[in-house]
């Protein structure tokens, strides 16, 4: 992912990442010490304790089968061949019709094996050797079967045309075209562009890009199918690509677009555009906000794990801005026409045998976590304003409705991704704090209320997610969200710089930021270089309201 020129945005390359301060800025860390990703190594006994041994000899236990197999094949070729060669002449040996004796007596062999696995005779046809190897190759495959892991082969992001790209001092000229903003509405999506954290070329579609040229936004459904032909084409042909899979061998299709959700549905698009399989299982997912690519390759992997001998699946989230421009001047909608740009990222997911020593990733584990109050419900809700104007309001419990999510997605992924130190911590805490709850209370029913003020208040224990996880993507949805974050978790700048690096050369493209970021880990982050073995943690939040958090 190439950060953006330096002409637009000086950056000394050399200078450790600066924090963009604002408003909202939830963090306290400015006078913090800066710690390099090196501060975070533990001892390498640790280490081995952190590993999940599982995942690593699943890796290479399809090969072993299959290296079994062959050990298996050879023994009973070799037991056979000795035993003929004791009462057949040695120049007789390999002729026609004892290579043929010997064809019929394996296949013979391989149909009573499972009879002859069990004798205990001195008449059973097959050695000890062929029958530990036979058990043994039942054990991998029966391990194997129980893991069904799934792999990321490749992924591909959206790297909008130069046309495409415009500066604040643009868009705004593209707000003021549309003839329906107030002065008042101009001047506040300005001061929200600045502390967006957006950069000065970031992308918008064709159909509003036209205001610059003295053209109206361009709001029409033909309009909003470029866009989407455009993008999702793009990506979806890349990640074929880098994955060396053919159209036709996908079986299964998610895409994923809040917003816009036409008839055919994108996924009709992508079957017609790329010719794929009558039979590939599609599935068109709207409405569900900035953590809907997590969600659809939750949904993607289900539906792997369901086919009994593997398969392939290709998962695409993107958001289409040309029909979602508002026009009104509600300031609760106005954060939409200032931080959302266009995006998308494909990704190609298999759960075959065969292609876990290419893969890129390996999936760990998914969470997601959903609101259920009316205020996580009504917080980000697609609506019309007094004057009939149709956008996304943005709620003032929005920060609090995404704390409380988070926390409870937290604490369900914790267990499976934080070394077992980490966790007695948690467990420590909580037994403390009912302790001490319940001798409140027994004080104060035996009239101690002055003894029971003075017990300790016990403060929750915040774990470090640092000591399981190597990498961050957290959404950028926006300055504040990741500052909010980075305070909560108490990460560094270098955990957070992918994300700030994406919001900046990017913006918000919605549910496909995730990949954005986990792009420039790959490729260009040298503050903390990826390395094999890693963790990488994606953490998302979309509407509804929801958090959605995976570990690869």
């Amino acid at each position: 992912m190439p950060p953006q020129k330096k002409e637009v945005v000086p950056q000394d390359s050399s200078a450790p990442m600066r924090r963009m301060d604002s408003e909202t800025d939830f963090s306290e860390m400015e006078n913090a010490s800066k710690k390099s990703y090196r501060d975070y190594r533990v001892r390498k006994s640790s280490l081995i304790g952190m590993i999940n041994w599982s995942h690593v000899i699943g890796t290479f236990l399809p090969h072993m089968f299959i290296i079994g197999i062959a050990v298996l094949v050879g023994q009973i070729l070799h037991q056979i061949v000795i035993e003929l060669s004791s009462f057949t002449p040695e120049g007789d040996l390999w002729t026609v019709e004892n290579l043929t004796s010997v064809s019929y007596v394996v296949r013979d062999l391989f149909v009573s094996l499972f009879h002859t696995l069990v004798a205990t005779d001195h008449h059973a046809l097959l050695s000890t050797g062929v029958k530990s190897t036979f058990v043994a190759l039942v054990v991998i495959a029966a391990i194997v079967s129980m893991d069904n892991p799934v792999y990321l082969l490749s992924f591909a992001t959206f790297k909008a045309p130069a046309e495409w790209k415009v500066s604040h001092e643009q868009i705004i000229q593209m707000m003021r075209a549309q003839e329906c903003f107030t002065e008042e509405s101009i001047q506040f999506m300005k001061k929200l562009l600045v502390r967006s954290g957006t950069g000065q070329s970031t992308a918008w579609p064709p159909g509003i890009v036209q205001s610059l040229h003295g053209k109206k936004a361009d709001r029409t459904i033909e309009g909003s199918r470029k866009e989407a032909e455009t993008v999702i084409c793009d990506i979806v042909e890349k990640a074929l690509k880098k994955a060396n899979v053919k159209p036709k061998e996908i079986d299964v299709l998610v895409i994923n677009c809040s917003l816009f959700s036409p008839t055919p549905s994108l996924c009709a698009l992508v079957v017609s555009k790329f010719g794929m399989r009558g039979d590939v299982m599609t599935y068109n997912l709207s409405g569900m906000g900035c953590g809907a690519s997590l969600i659809s390759v939750d949904l993607a992997r289900n539906m792997l794990q369901r086919r009994r001998f593997g398969g392939k699946a290709l998962v695409v989230s993107t958001e289409i801005i040309t029909p979602n421009l508002y026009h009104g001047n509600e300031r609760s909608f106005l954060l939409q026409n200032t931080l959302f740009r266009c995006g998308g990222a494909a990704m190609v997911l298999s759960n075959k045998w065969t292609d876990g020593r290419r893969a890129m990733y390996k999936l760990l584990r998914i969470v997601r976590v959903q609101g259920t109050n009316d205020d996580a419900y009504n917080c980000v809700y697609e609506t019309q304003d007094e004057s009939g104007e149709r956008g996304v309001r943005l709620s003032k419990e929005i920060v609090k409705v995404a704390g409380k999510c988070m926390e409870k997605n937290m604490t369900t992924i914790g267990p499976y991704v934080l070394p077992l130190t980490e966790q007695i911590k948690v467990v420590w805490s909580m037994f403390l704090r009912f302790a001490v709850k319940t001798t409140m209370k027994t004080l104060k029913s035996m009239g101690q209320e002055n003894l029971a003020m003075k017990l300790p208040v016990i403060k929750v224990f915040v774990p470090d997610f640092k000591r399981g996880i190597d990498h961050f993507c957290i959404h950028a949805g926006g300055r504040a969200v990741i500052d909010g974050i980075e305070k909560n978790m108490k990460l560094e700048l270098f955990h957070t710089e992918p994300s700030r690096m994406t919001l900046l050369n990017y913006g918000n493209t919605s549910s496909s930021s995730i990949w954005y970021e986990l792009e420039y880990i790959q490729d260009m982050q040298k503050s903390n270089p990826l390395r094999k073995g890693h963790r990488i943690m994606q953490v998302a939040f979309g509407s509804g309201f929801k958090c959605t958090s995976g570990v690869w």
